[in-house]
């Protein structure tokens, strides 16, 4: 499975980006699809899982509540709605795919709140 992220940038506190991630290969073996985040000199860390089946989601407390991820089983995509932006959301934000055979990651798009 082939994973391509899209959509991050420069915003301010308080603003909001979607991030997308374009899925291609073997992916009706995904069964579970997710964000994560690495900032400089910390270690990656999960924001939000959705599974592929029946939409289940889970969040890290953090973004609880300004984040929501979605799915689009049609056209093999995922996003990752993101309002009320903190400069402490600065990261290089990543997609993954869980699926039979394996793990996979995109190369990250980087989101860089500023205050």
């Amino acid at each position: 499975v082939q994973l391509v992220e899209s959509g991050g940038g420069l915003v301010q506190a308080g603003g909001s980006l979607r991030l997308s991630c374009a899925a291609s290969g073997s992916t009706s073996s995904v069964f579970v699809m997710g964000w994560y985040r690495q900032a400089p000199g910390k270690q990656r860390e999960l924001v939000a899982t959705i599974t592929t089946g029946g939409g289940t989601t889970n969040y890290a407390d953090f973004v609880k509540g300004r984040f929501t991820i979605s799915r689009n089983n049609a056209n093999n995509a995922m996003y990752l709605q993101m309002n009320s932006l903190k400069p402490e959301d600065t990261a290089v934000y990543y997609c993954n795919a869980q699926w039979l055979f394996g793990n996979s990651w995109g190369q990250g798009t980087q989101v860089t709140v500023s205050s």
